[in-house]
């Protein structure tokens, strides 16, 4: 039975629905470190708390899973061959044990390259990916298949159906994440999807993952050719160049002419860019505060233009900025951008799979000091920090929109009462994004933004007496790595430095509201600049 609609400021709710794209998918750094217990509890936080639905990882197939055996290993002696190369899944199945335990779902992504079937070895990451086109396509399509089989036996068909499989991540950058040609990875993507498809016709496969929109013409070839970033590195506003995606369109036409299935495009949005100059030197570029919702805006066209027009879109990668050394992401500047983002593009995308849930990330070898610009909402030691709240708030919203404005929305929730999220990105940030940075001190030219912002609105058609809960997330509350930085930034925490900090961390602004005896809510609560806040129903 349809609820009556709620009166709002003198007018009916919407009554729209709101999909929950933030909570879909989550983002992690390799298959190797979700074996760990810090990783694994991070990861049940996530699910119990933010709504995490699926996550999705680098390394499946990398030799630090043991996954592709030619040989019985060497130890103290040189390692024995075996006749003929063998499967074993013993690290993978602890991995997707403990997710699927927690009641989530993996996001398969196919890669990389175990060192036995790669043509070049050691190309990224301290961890050191192997990033290349298979010597032998047949033996990698073996692996496959006998990965996923293995998965079916396991977990069954009908729950390895629910599993979306990338191929590949970012193979047009080359030659970090692909060391062969754009049509080596088309390549690829055909052998892979085929050989998924004769498993079974429902597994969902899509690609190509490729990297950010660019201005110019560096992957329009095989290649990407930095001679032609200069005029997107010098241009005096990077806002008026033709942003567009990357291999979207050729992969699209590869795939319709070899008649070969695309359940889901999948593309990685920053609202950065690096481009090197005239001189060679590179320069990070910031794009506008609605970089996100334009570019995705632009994939739907493509999609909806395409021969695969009820294709999904997922964007598998997603966050402030591309580096894991980037201090803004330890912010609350960057927990109000994702909340602004993240509620401008609900209705583009089937997921926006922020880029990643916890510090538990290596890429670079493991981060020096406790916050030191790691994507995750939690640092290593588990630390919520401000991007952990805003996500618990999105979390809490409803599937219904009952009213959204430019600063926020309230939503209806299964029990008909209201659940809602408002922030203050500053007026006076224009269309500016919040950046990067590389100290703390650095983002902390974003601390005198303003003005404060009021938020008014009346709720009519609520249970009388109902009381919500008010949580406000600012620069005073819950601004941990502000705690930490005037602590002097200590490198090494002390286990009653974490717990101290623990503690600030989820130290919100917290009040309660009630619904009068009219069954009107009235809220009238001014926002500090960069604030963001929530509103729900405590249990009745």
């Amino acid at each position: 039975m349809t609820s009556p609609a709620l009166i709002i400021d003198g007018a009916p709710s919407v009554e729209a629905p709101l999909h929950h794209v933030w909570s879909v998918c989550l983002g992690a750094g390799r298959a190797n470190e979700a074996l760990r217990a810090d990783w694994q509890d991070h990861f049940r936080e996530a699910v119990s708390t933010l709504g995490a639905r699926h996550v999705r990882f680098h390394g499946l197939f990398h030799d630090d899973m043991f996954v592709y055996r030619a040989s019985r290993g060497g130890g103290f002696g040189p390692a024995t061959p075996l006749d003929k190369p063998v499967f074993t899944f013993a690290y993978v199945d602890k991995v997707f044990d403990a997710i699927l335990d927690t009641g989530a779902r993996p996001f398969v992504e196919l890669g990389f390259m175990p060192v036995e079937l790669a043509t070049q070895t050691e190309t990224v990451f301290w961890w050191k990916a192997h990033c290349s086109p298979p010597n032998d396509m047949a033996a990698w399509t073996d692996l496959v298949t006998a990965t996923v089989r293995h998965w079916i036996d396991r977990y069954g068909l009908d729950e390895v159906r629910t599993w979306p499989f990338e191929v590949w991540n970012e193979p047009n950058l080359v030659p970090h994440f692909w060391t062969g040609t754009r049509t080596e990875y088309f390549a690829l993507y055909e052998a892979t999807a085929t050989a998924l498809k004769a498993i079974d016709a429902e597994l969902k496969v899509g690609g190509p993952s490729s990297s950010v929109f660019v201005p110019d013409s560096r992957y329009d070839g095989e290649y990407h050719d930095r001679s032609v970033e200069a005029e997107t590195a010098e241009a005096p506003d990077p806002d008026v160049l033709p942003w567009k995606p990357v291999w979207i369109n050729e992969f699209i036409a590869y795939c319709a002419e070899r008649d070969l299935p695309i359940d889901f495009l999948s593309t990685h949005l920053y609202p950065t860019d690096y481009a090197f100059d005239t001189q060679g030197a590179g320069r990070s570029i910031s794009r506008n505060r609605d970089a996100t919702r334009n570019d995705l805006r632009v994939m739907r066209r493509i999609i909806a233009d395409s021969p695969y027009p009820h294709a999904e879109l997922h964007v598998t990668e997603w966050s402030t900025s591309p580096s894991s050394r980037d201090l803004m992401h330890d912010t609350v500047f960057a927990a109000t951008y994702i909340v602004r983002a993240f509620l401008q593009s609900h209705d583009l995308a089937d997921s926006i799979s922020y880029w990643t849930f916890t510090d538990v990330f290596e890429e670079g070898g493991g981060g020096i000091g406790p916050f030191h610009g790691g994507f995750g909402f939690v640092n290593e030691n588990g630390i919520h920090k401000p991007t952990f709240h805003a996500m618990a708030m999105l979390n809490r919203l409803g599937r219904r929109i009952a009213l959204q404005t430019d600063h926020g929305i309230i939503t209806r929730t299964a029990d008909d009462a209201v659940s809602a999220v408002f922030f203050n990105y500053p007026e006076s940030m224009g269309s500016r994004s919040v950046g990067d940075a590389t100290s703390y001190a650095q983002t902390l030219r974003l601390a005198g933004e303003g003005p404060a912002r009021r938020i008014r609105h009346s709720i009519a058609g609520l249970v009388p007496g109902h009381v919500y809960a008010v949580e406000i997330l600012d620069q005073i509350h819950g601004n941990v790595t502000e705690a930490w930085h005037r602590r002097g930034e200590p490198l090494n925490l002390s286990r009653e430095q974490v717990a101290e900090l623990m503690m600030i961390a989820d130290d919100l602004d917290r009040s309660t509201i009630a619904v009068g005896d009219d069954g009107v809510l009235h809220i009238d609560i001014t926002l500090d600049p960069w604030a963001v806040m929530s509103i729900s129903q405590l249990t009745p």
